[in-house]
């Protein structure tokens, strides 16, 4: 049996603020409009899984108004992000070249973010939150949890690191495409896998069904 595999990044948080695991007003609204979008396209998911971070069930109960699946969630805490705020501040532990804005101007955050993630990946980080082999083996522990559920249409809520590091494993991308294609992913964005005997294909990319030319000022975000 082959399954189609949703994988969703969640809804816009809020970015600078002291609780950034929290969608913002926007995100909320981004979330809604997806559910809407999937369900006009016909996507009735028998499974639903989301990560442990607070933005990601609340970005499916958005999805869900519209939906109205009934469906309760599974929790699969290797969906979840990296600690990226951990992982700039031990590039930058014992330094004195940490920059201003690091963690609320976004500009700044994801340039540097971009290098630190390589960095990381290539063990040049001393005590990250996580190591890069650890956060890959749990974000494919969570793609075979999804596959071993046998549901045919799933649905994963997840984030942007979690998502680059699965569509870089199923493209047999070197490790530096995930930050590449992690900085692409829109809030909201679904990819599309095809999962069949133990095979997985990639059908879709940060596809934004709910989004046109009518609305993209306000609902296109990144962060």
């Amino acid at each position: 049996m082959s399954q189609m595999f949703h994988l969703i990044r969640h809804a816009q948080a809020s970015f600078g603020a002291a609780d950034y695991d929290n969608l913002s007003d926007l995100g909320h609204r981004q979330s809604a409009a997806l559910g809407a979008a999937l369900k006009r396209q016909g996507v009735v998911p028998d499974a639903v899984f989301i990560g442990a971070q607070k933005r990601h069930r609340q970005t499916w109960e958005g999805i869900e108004t519209a939906l109205q699946t009934g469906l309760t969630p599974i929790v699969v805490p290797g969906w979840n992000e990296f600690d990226f705020g951990g992982l700039l501040e031990a590039r930058y532990a014992n330094r004195d070249d940490k920059p201003a804005g690091l963690h609320d101007d976004r500009k700044t955050h994801f340039r540097i973010l971009r290098d630190t993630v390589i960095e990381w990946q290539r063990g040049e980080i001393d005590n990250p939150p996580e190591s890069f082999a650890a956060f890959t083996d749990r974000v494919r522990e969570a793609r075979a949890i999804v596959t071993a559920s046998g549901a045919k249409t799933p649905l994963a809520v997840s984030s942007g690191g979690a998502i680059g590091r699965t569509i870089a494993d199923v493209l047999g991308a070197p490790a530096e495409q995930m930050i590449l294609l992690q900085l692409q992913v829109k809030n909201c964005a679904v990819a599309r896998l095809v999962m069949a005997k133990g095979n997985t294909w990639l059908n879709g990319f940060n596809e934004t069904p709910h989004i046109d030319g009518r609305n993209q000022d306000e609902m296109l975000t990144y962060s």
